[in-house]
């Protein structure tokens, strides 16, 4: 993915910036709440979502050096990258407060890609614009990365509209592309289109990836209000909530009926699609990444689209 092809290249169109309609993301691979209360996923299974998601087609995954304090990032690196067409790395520099040099992105950088056993990575990402430091200074150590020849390609993710536009413009000053923009959007947090996020990306040629694409299990149907999930996230998933969703999700079921046996989570992850983003759902075995695959090769006509944005207001 070499920086130079980014430019012009629309919002979401996958295929042209090289990351495909959808990725993987890699949270809870190395996620060390999820393992310390009963969800310990083997390196068996985390392979095999690996495996599974490259003999599907799929080639973007996605990490960082903050998941599970590099878990993620060394899982990966265990797997081989010899596919072809190759797959695509991305992991993302994390600003802790006590980071406020530029030089202090390029250290992070090179650590990731020992933990990754790679000499490049495809797309490295600034994963919050956290105060104090200025998103021009992190944007030059991006932009002295690509100079380094430790990442084709370079992005920014939770950055909002005016955040990304300040980021694009530092970056073009050194003469490098703004790849991506990696937000949360999904039919129950559409915040990008409210915002004017994803028209300025189709402006700029920067792709949406969109994480969490699932609400975090909400559009899967597994959850109603007399199913809740266990653990920490039943405090979040309350009953009300639940009630509210319902007709979304019924909705989700139905349309993905009338597309010969779509789950709701793949006709959710297809909307995406269709908005012009690049959903990263998790998998953590092969079973989940093979049922995400699901979501591509067909697409919602324009009046299903139409109908889950109505559904989904107010939601």
């Amino acid at each position: 993915m070499d920086p130079e092809t980014q430019r012009g290249a629309p919002s979401g169109s996958g295929e042209s910036t090289g990351l495909g309609p959808l990725g993987v993301g890699t949270w809870a691979w190395g996620d060390r709440i999820l393992w310390r209360y009963g969800h310990d996923y083997s390196t068996a299974e985390v392979q095999g979502a690996f495996e599974a998601s490259v003999e599907e087609g799929l080639r973007l995954f996605d990490t960082a050096e903050v998941y599970g304090l590099g878990r993620s990032e060394r899982f990966l690196g265990q797997f081989p990258h010899g596919q072809d067409p190759p797959i695509v790395i991305a992991t993302k520099f994390f600003p802790y407060p006590w980071r406020w040099r530029r030089g202090d992105l390029l250290a992070a950088l090179r650590g990731s890609l020992q933990r990754l056993g790679m000499g490049r990575v495809d797309l490295y990402q600034v994963h919050f614009p956290f105060p104090p430091v200025s998103i021009e200074t992190w944007m030059d150590g991006l932009a002295d990365a690509v100079e380094a020849g430790l990442t084709r390609a370079v992005g920014v993710s939770n950055y909002s509209t005016g955040q990304m536009r300040r980021a694009h413009s530092a970056l073009a000053r050194r003469g490098v592309a703004l790849a991506s923009n990696q937000v949360s959007y999904h039919l129950l947090d559409r915040k990008p289109e409210r915002t004017g996020l994803l028209e300025a990306c189709d402006e700029l040629g920067v792709t949406l990836i969109a994480h969490t694409p699932l609400g975090r299990g909400l559009l899967t149907g597994k959850y109603t209000p007399s199913n809740r999930p266990s653990g920490l996230r039943r405090l979040r998933f309350s009953v009300g909530l639940l009630q509210r969703i319902q007709p979304l999700v019924g909705l989700l079921r139905e349309v993905g009926e009338s597309h010969g046996g779509k789950s709701p989570a793949q006709v959710a992850i297809n909307w995406i699609i269709c908005k012009g983003a690049v959903p990263i759902p998790g998998a953590k075995n092969a079973h989940q990444a093979r049922e995400n695959a699901g979501a591509t090769g067909w697409r919602l006509e324009e009046s299903a689209v139409r109908a889950l944005d109505a559904a989904s207001e107010g939601r």
